[in-house]
């Protein structure tokens, strides 16, 4: 089908005007007095306050408020559930007997009366403020006030379930975690502390430091007995006259002395007096007798710097042993104290986790306590005087909207199915058949000018233009 242009559509539009207007009359009577003879349907409203304050109990630990989700609350079938068991409909038995008609009982009930309470009420914020507007149609201005009175008071009682619900079921949670973890903290103190009753010390960065300083004392002391150890080799290899020991020893030279003296003395009196003098021979004796106390004290000395030599190595051998003891003992400490820090990281792990759970254990115990819901009532609903005409208002504008578009649309299909020419423009939309004139009823004093030939395709026979034709 070309298209049409706006002429086309209001020439078929007032050829077929009598269908149109019928159908136009018949749709619009029967919806006015359908929506007339509806039964009046009354709306009662409640007002609530959604409050943005600061929560008591929680603080800033409260989640943040948003009137989207508070709204959506509103309006969702848990809440609409709940109107249904405060009015009591689930053992109406009219309502019970109404719902096994509709649905064949394929529905449960709950959800049934729950969309059907949806279906009714309505939540509308009021602009600029944190008031809602809750409100709720029934045939009887009674039960329209008592379902919007427990709609507001629904919608509070699921605001305080969704906030401690959860919070009581995490906090049993958290509890348990708890416990769990004040096990495992105690767990490793004791581990700790057993280990420190074990190695019976407890390393700290002082202690360690102290052990340090003396195995390097040692190790000094070491050094020294060492030199003084080859020192007294030294002087053991070279036991003699010339003995640093024995030239330096007081005994020796005093012995020395008195056998110089002696012999320059018996070397004097050797010029005067003969080989048996009693004075020579009692001279010789003494030197004799120095000569023999000069070789004890010799060996005296001797043997004085072997007891050195043997003490220099015994003392050398102590302390490389008292090194060696004093090295376990500084690795057992290091040892331990790294043994130490790693329990002690532990308990400190454990103890953050603990202190973590703890504290989240207890705000959800002080969420789950609350019973302070963010909604109130304003103002309660009261039973409707009037009834709500919006409906009919609807209804009737609907009919007459709807009777006329339905007769637009069944002359418009009929044109389709029958189609007439009704004018010059539906004889150009045709292809293949040439427009030889038109007739008209102009008359010559009519002041219009008389057409002219329309411009004919090649081949085809030029178009007519008879007296008293019209374009």
């Amino acid at each position: 089908m070309p298209q049409l242009s706006l002429i086309q559509y209001l020439r078929i539009i007032w050829a077929r005007k009598w269908l149109v207007l019928a159908v136009f009359v018949s749709v619009a009577t029967v919806g006015i007095v359908t929506v007339l003879n509806l039964p009046k349907q009354y709306t009662a409203n409640a007002m609530m306050v959604v409050e943005v304050r600061q929560d008591p109990i929680l603080g800033a630990l409260a989640a943040p408020f948003n009137m989207a989700t508070e709204l959506e609350i509103l309006r969702s079938e848990v809440v609409a559930a709940r109107v249904v068991r405060m009015l009591g409909m689930l053992d109406d038995a009219q309502v019970i007997e109404d719902w096994r008609k509709n649905t064949d009982e394929r529905i449960p009930l709950d959800r049934y009366l729950a969309g059907f309470v949806q279906r009714s009420m309505s939540v509308e914020p009021v602009r600029g403020s944190n008031v809602l507007n809750v409100g709720f149609s029934h045939s009887s201005p009674a039960v329209a006030a008592a379902a919007a009175n427990a709609l507001a008071q629904a919608a509070i009682d699921v605001s305080v379930e969704m906030r401690v619900g959860p919070a009581r079921q995490s906090a049993t949670w958290f509890e348990d975690q708890s416990r769990v973890l004040r096990n495992e903290l105690e767990a490793a103190q004791a581990r700790l502390s057993r280990f420190q009753q074990e190695k019976g010390i407890v390393v700290t960065d002082e202690r360690l430091d102290q052990e340090t300083a003396r195995l390097n004392a040692l190790t000094a002391e070491l050094a020294t007995a060492q030199a003084e150890r080859l020192e007294a080799l030294s002087r053991q290899r070279n036991i003699g006259d010339t003995s640093p020991d024995v030239l330096q020893s007081a005994g020796v030279n005093q012995i020395r002395s008195q056998l110089n003296q002696a012999e320059t003395r018996l070397s004097e009196i050797s010029r005067n007096l003969g080989v048996n003098h009693p004075q020579r021979i009692q001279l010789e004796a003494q030197i004799q007798e120095l000569r023999q106390q000069l070789d004890a004290e010799m060996r005296r000395v001797s043997s004085g710097t072997t007891v050195i030599s043997r003490a220099s190595a015994q003392k050398v051998e102590a302390l490389r042993g008292m090194i060696e003891a004093q090295k376990r003992q500084l690795l057992e400490m290091r040892s331990a104290r790294d043994q130490i820090a790693v329990l002690m990281r532990d308990v400190e792990t454990a103890q953050r986790a603990y202190e973590a759970v703890s504290q989240r254990s207890s705000q959800l115990n002080l969420e789950s306590q609350a019973s302070q819901s963010i909604l109130r009532i304003l103002s309660p609903a009261v039973e409707p005087l009037e009834f709500t005409s919006r409906k009919v208002k609807i209804g009737v504008l609907g009919s007459l909207v709807g009777g006329l578009g339905l007769g637009l649309l069944l002359a418009l299909g009929l044109e389709i199915w029958d189609r007439r020419v009704r004018g010059v423009e539906d004889v150009d939309g045709i292809e293949g058949i040439p427009l030889i004139a038109t007739l008209g009823t102009a008359t010559a004093g009519s002041g219009r000018r008389p057409n002219l030939p329309r411009p004919h395709a090649p081949g085809s026979p030029p178009a007519l233009q008879l007296p008293g034709a019209r374009g």
